[in-house]
């Protein structure tokens, strides 16, 4: 009998991936200029990012078996503002075999308003 980690649980890997936005709603502050570098270890995602309006940033979540990501946000932005957020992302898995991640997403700081944005791998 052989035994599965957990990573073999998931379709999707995304350890060691890199990852800068392709589009944002106006409410948000990625840019192309944000560099989001992230780490797996079973089901559990991390990363940090910075770029553009986000001096720091860090995101921890927890990936499906379809590869989608729950996940919660906080980053500075420039203004030295302290920002936090909740996010779902859902894969893509493009034809060269890069990952895109349509992310819904909302502040649970500020305006609280929601936007939507789409991350590609590098």
């Amino acid at each position: 009998m052989s035994w599965k980690t957990l990573n073999d649980y998931f379709m999707i890997d995304y350890n060691n991936k890199v990852f800068s936005p392709i589009s944002n709603t106006e409410n948000g502050e990625t840019s192309n200029e944000t560099v989001f570098v992230y780490k797996q270890t079973g089901n559990i995602l991390t990363s940090e990012y910075s770029g553009g309006k986000i001096m720091k940033g860090h995101l921890i979540g927890l990936v499906n078996e379809k590869g989608e990501i729950d996940m919660r946000y906080h980053q500075v932005n420039q203004k030295g503002e302290l920002m936090t957020g909740i996010c779902h992302s859902i894969p893509e898995i493009l034809a060269n075999g890069k990952i895109r991640l349509h992310k819904t997403w909302q502040w649970t700081s500020g305006d609280q308003s929601r936007g939507e944005s789409i991350i590609e791998e590098k």
